[in-house]
């Protein structure tokens, strides 16, 4: 075999590889989808068949949670693949209804990698009261990027929701949604799951720390540089 050929086998070889090292990224990341919003729910975060959770994929594309199955009974096969543009490439079911909310956050943020929007109970309050939830304690900051701010109300489904959100989303990871619940963004749906599960803790301990009285708020100067370690932490891989 001449010098060409053999390196044209191995360019062969190479981009087998490649393809299946994307398909197996791909398969995990559908698990990890699943795993998570189950765990959504067995941890409360949801009702019913609330909230959702979608992972990017390395085509760019978005794999999401169906519209309207229990998470109980949710399996592989309904979790559905869109374009950047909502179109649905792959999958029986119908996507989130929340879909432009996904679609509008990996757009405005390229360094994430999954969104989970969720309905607990202590974070909800705070968005239908329209309350942003202090960050009074310093691991709410180097987690979160400080204070957990309140959109403008947009009605659920719609761009405006998800153009909100994602304005209140700049600088942190946590956001909640007016008359209506939380998003979060994170590098993995587990990662994206564990800060809104941190969010909530927050929003019940900062509730019942002002029912005791007189909270007190962190000194200015570690805000800022618990700031800092938030955004050196969202900069790693």
């Amino acid at each position: 075999m001449s010098t060409e050929h053999v390196e044209h086998a191995e360019d062969g070889l190479e981009a087998g590889n490649g393809l299946e090292a994307t398909e197996d990224t791909r398969n995990t990341l559908r698990n990890e989808i699943l795993r998570a919003a189950k765990a959504m729910y067995s941890k409360g975060m949801v009702q019913g068949t609330q909230g959702n959770v979608s992972a990017r994929l390395p085509d760019g594309n978005i794999c999401i949670t169906p519209s309207s199955i229990s998470y109980e009974e949710m399996a592989l096969g309904d979790l559905v693949t869109i374009a950047p543009d909502g179109e649905v490439l792959d999958g029986g079911r119908s996507p989130s209804s929340e879909k432009l909310l996904h679609i509008e956050c990996y757009k405005r943020f390229p360094d994430i990698a999954s969104v989970v929007h969720s309905h607990p109970v202590y974070a909800s309050m705070f968005a239908l009261a329209g309350k942003p939830i202090p960050a009074w304690m310093d691991e709410t900051i180097v987690y979160l990027g400080g204070d957990i701010e309140v959109s403008t109300y947009g009605m659920s489904g719609t761009q405006a929701m998800a153009t909100n959100a994602t304005m209140v989303l700049e600088g942190r990871s946590v956001a909640l949604l007016a008359n209506h619940g939380m998003v979060s963004v994170g590098k993995s749906p587990s990662h994206a799951l564990e800060l809104a599960i941190l969010a909530e803790r927050t929003a019940h301990i900062v509730m019942g720390a002002t029912l005791l009285g007189s909270p007190q708020p962190l000194p200015r100067d570690s805000v800022d540089s618990l700031k800092e370690v938030y955004q050196l932490m969202r900069s790693m891989k």
